[in-house]
């Protein structure tokens, strides 16, 4: 027997009015009630086709980009380069901020669903991914950028940060430094997770063993930066070269030795990201390079793919989920330089 709406509504628990408010992208449906229908109507077999389909028959040239911080510069410039290539195919962008709030991205989601989005560049504000569910439902063509999330599967472009770190870590021990200390940011987070991993891996070639003592964690801005370099900086035995995970911890590191002048023949610098006052600094440092437009470029070419107006009709079908990460570069700042302890 055909499954009809009132089965669709008496699986999810609403009235058929609300099943077909869903299918037609009312925008007066909570995500919750949105998810828990189309839930039902994949369990049931009923009705993805019929939103399918809505879907392509009204496709508008416009996609999504929600960043979890909009005057942060990384993400701007990932922006950009998703931008550049959206325009070169005639497609127009919406950019969302979400405040690295999980509960913003998801309400921003169901607004640009209402405006018949033909697919989405995220940069998740954390947690697992489960609200990410209804894109899938959807079919909705999805690229995550940075971050990853454990519980939803997608095509992704990020930096090859764990082997970026290895290789500046593994240059540094090579040149005599021993006496490592480590900024990170949020552990929760897969470029911090990636970066940290990277380190410790490099160290353990050599036999070294990243030390508790030297490692500190913060929240990537300027101030954790700040905070945490002053108390590696306080330590007794303090560290000859520290590793510090991104660029506005870096940023807030690089301020407390320059307020305190610290000797550089005491310390080297070692970080994700190129600041911009870097090679003008007088402090021996080296910079892992992100190819941070090409990450938003690759991003874009990847959802062009996945939308269907716009594959031609002869491209190649990609593997999904497609997993990008493009290499980094290291960059020296620094005179010769070697460890005094």
């Amino acid at each position: 027997m055909a499954v009809t709406i009132k089965d669709v509504a008496r699986e999810a628990g609403v009235s058929t009015a609300t099943v077909s408010r869903v299918i037609n992208n009312d925008a007066r449906i909570t995500v919750e009630t949105r998810l828990r229908v189309l839930e039902a109507i994949a369990k049931l077999n009923y009705t993805v086709n019929s939103i399918a389909r809505s879907l392509k028959s009204n496709r508008t040239h416009t996609v999504g980009f929600l960043t979890p911080e909009i005057a942060n510069d990384f993400f701007m410039t990932v922006a950009q380069g998703v931008e550049d290539e959206l325009r070169a195919a005639g497609y127009n962008m919406i950019i969302c901020n979400t405040n690295e709030s999980v509960e913003q991205e998801t309400e921003r989601l169901n607004l640009l669903i209402q405006k018949n989005i033909d697919g989405v560049i995220i940069v998740p504000a954390g947690g697992s991914g489960k609200h990410f569910r209804l894109l899938a439902e959807l079919k909705l063509p999805t690229v995550l950028v940075d971050r990853l999330t454990p519980d939803f599967v997608s095509d992704a472009v990020l930096s090859d940060n764990s082997n970026g770190v290895y290789l500046a870590v593994h240059h540094l021990i090579k040149r005599g430094f021993t006496h490592f200390g480590f900024i990170g940011g949020r552990m929760d987070l897969t470029p911090a997770k990636e970066r940290y991993d990277g380190f410790c891996a490099a160290l353990r070639e050599f036999s070294l063993e990243p030390d508790e003592r030297y490692i500190r964690f913060g929240d990537m801005h300027v101030d954790s930066g700040y905070r945490a370099m002053s108390e590696l900086m306080e330590l007794p035995d303090r560290p000859a070269c520290i590793f510090i995970a991104n660029y506005y911890m870096n940023v807030g590191a690089t301020k407390y030795v320059v307020e305190r002048k610290i000797d550089r023949d005491e310390l080297f610098l070692a970080s994700f990201d190129e600041m911009l006052l870097s090679s003008v600094l007088d402090i021996p440092s080296l910079t892992i390079e992100q190819p941070i437009v090409t990450i938003g470029r690759e991003a874009a070419k990847l959802l062009l793919h996945r939308i269907p107006a716009a594959r031609a009709p002869d491209s190649e079908e990609l593997p999904f989920p497609t997993i990008k990460r493009l290499p980094t570069r290291l960059v020296f700042h620094e005179k010769q330089y070697l460890p005094t302890r």
